[in-house]
């Protein structure tokens, strides 16, 4: 009985056993121990892509919905059509208000031609009455030598007097009214400029509404596919609003949040491994293309400020983007927002 405990005992079984168990564990902890000496890595990051949001440019009730969830749209694709029978209305009556708009401008030219007309009779009646009163100073210089050798009498020398009194006052008359003709054409012709820049104002509001017109219909600013529509037909929208979202889904890269003291062997152009945690066996190359210049934390809402005294050093990590190589093999499998995992060599 003992003798066979002894040869148990001395079996290299178990031994072969827990020497290749070490073994095993010892390759896989040195690879492991000299992947971390050899490589930055991060599970800090993730798949990223252009994501446009769609949103109205004027508000009104929703027509029509041309997409539905998760469809895949061209750019200049019609999504969305908006109701607009107001807008035309509007138009409608803008126009007719320019057509009137353009007839007070015919109407202040004509007034001014008018006053033109006038003003040229103001100046012949006042050529006429310079020529009355020069007359009529002749017939009184005549007379007054008439009436010396009492060949006339003394009436109708006060009569001669009278007439050129009346053609001087005629005269001023004349002048007084040129000038009123003078003021009067240039209140009309500032009543023309003012009736033609109402006329532009009103033209300009009508191209303003055809072109919110041409904004009731809403087109993919890309092509992508739409997330998720946050809107119904007949629902009110005000401008701004944002409708849905739609994701690039040809050209995808990789955002990784490394820390602070692993950015020592990182450089634009650098090659790194990217494994995605939705296909673990799916390996892929990227290429750094460029390093943030600023830490996350100065992108949040509230940045740290350590300037209040309340010091607590926290490692900060700076966003890194990585291109990946030969995308058109892994686009159809790519989202944006997976996590991946991101290794480096620091070789």
């Amino acid at each position: 009985m003992s003798a066979q405990v002894t040869k148990e005992k001395k079996s290299p079984v178990k031994i072969i056993v827990l020497v290749t168990i070490f073994l095993v564990a010892g390759y896989f902890g040195y690879k492991k121990i000299h992947f971390i000496l050899t490589h930055e890595t991060t599970d800090n990051a993730q798949v990223e892509t252009q994501i446009t949001p769609v949103l109205p440019r004027v508000a009104g009730y929703v027509k029509n919905i041309a997409v539905k969830d998760y469809d895949s749209v061209k750019t200049g694709q019609l999504v969305v059509e908006l109701d607009d029978a107001e807008l035309q209305t509007q138009l409608l009556e803008m126009e007719a208000d320019f057509r009137q708009a353009e007839v007070d401008v015919i109407n202040a030219k004509a007034s001014l031609n008018n006053a033109i007309v006038t003003l040229r009779v103001n100046k012949g009646n006042i050529d006429l009455s310079q020529m009355r009163r020069k007359k009529a100073e002749d017939d009184l210089k005549r007379d007054q030598s008439l009436f010396t050798d009492q060949a006339i009498t003394k009436k109708q020398l006060d009569d001669t007097r009278f007439t050129v009194e009346t053609s001087a006052q005629q005269l001023e008359n004349s002048k007084t009214d040129l000038t009123a003709a003078e003021s009067k054409i240039a209140v009309l012709q500032a009543g023309i400029q003012k009736a033609a820049a109402g006329l532009d104002v009103k033209k300009a509001k009508i191209e303003q509404t055809k072109l919110k017109l041409t904004y009731t219909k809403i087109y993919a600013p890309q092509a992508g596919k739409i997330g998720k529509k946050n809107v119904s037909e007949g629902q009110y929208v005000q401008a701004g609003t944002p409708l849905f979202s739609i994701v690039n889904d040809t050209t995808y890269w990789v955002v990784a949040n490394f820390k602070e003291n692993q950015l020592k062997k990182l450089y634009p152009g650098k090659e790194v491994d990217i494994e995605v945690d939705a296909y673990p066996d799916m390996k892929i190359k990227g290429v750094i293309e460029s390093l943030s210049e600023a830490t996350g934390a100065k992108f949040s809402l509230l940045p740290p400020d350590n300037a209040s005294g309340n010091f607590v050093k926290v490692t900060q990590r700076v966003p890194v983007k990585i291109q990946i190589k030969n995308i058109a093999k892994y686009r159809n499998m790519l989202r944006a927002g997976l996590s991946v995992f991101v290794s480096a060599e620091t070789k």
